[in-house]
């Protein structure tokens, strides 16, 4: 695979997955988060966001982890394969307080100046997440059948996928 997407629930390890595969098979990887905030969490034009997305998919090769659910489908129609971490709520809860006190420093997937928060517009959106994003997800897959869509739900799932992709 040359061209990845991942995206799913914050706190569901996608970050980490991307630095792993990104280390495996020296792919370049983009961080849509260090693209969509500029230093203080604070929103970067959003014009501006989707002219650099825009850049990243025009490549040939490229791992995308990051949500920006109103441009999925640019990034979904020109990938390869779309890897959706679904884990569970209470999971993800758990380890986005887990990661605001153990933050891995080789994962850069933050805008500079953009420390590890949680306040209550994350948690909001980690809550509803599944829901804004299941009727997507049927209409991308519909419309786009050549991309390989694997849910990744659970520990099991991932390691799965580790072994198919990390394991080469």
């Amino acid at each position: 695979m040359q061209r990845i997407m991942i995206f799913g629930r914050s706190g569901s390890g996608k970050s980490t997955f991307a630095h792993r595969l990104h280390v495996a098979i020296g792919l370049p990887l983009h961080h849509l988060d260090r693209h969509f905030f500029v230093e203080n969490w604070v929103e970067r034009d959003y014009q501006e966001f989707l002219n650099i997305q825009r850049s990243i998919i025009d490549q040939d090769e490229w791992i995308i982890d990051g949500n920006s659910i109103r441009s999925l489908e640019m990034r979904y129609q020109r990938a390869e394969l779309c890897l959706y971490f679904n884990y569970p709520r209470l999971i993800c809860y758990y380890r986005v307080f887990k990661r605001r006190f153990e933050k891995k420093r080789e994962i850069a997937d933050r805008a500079p100046g953009c420390s590890e928060t949680i306040k209550w517009p994350l948690l909001s959106y980690m809550w509803s997440f599944e829901k804004r994003v299941v009727d997507q997800i049927i209409e991308l897959r519909a419309k786009y059948p050549q991309v390989k869509f694997i849910e990744i739900k659970n520990d099991k799932a991932l390691a799965s996928v580790e072994k198919q992709f990390l394991q080469q």
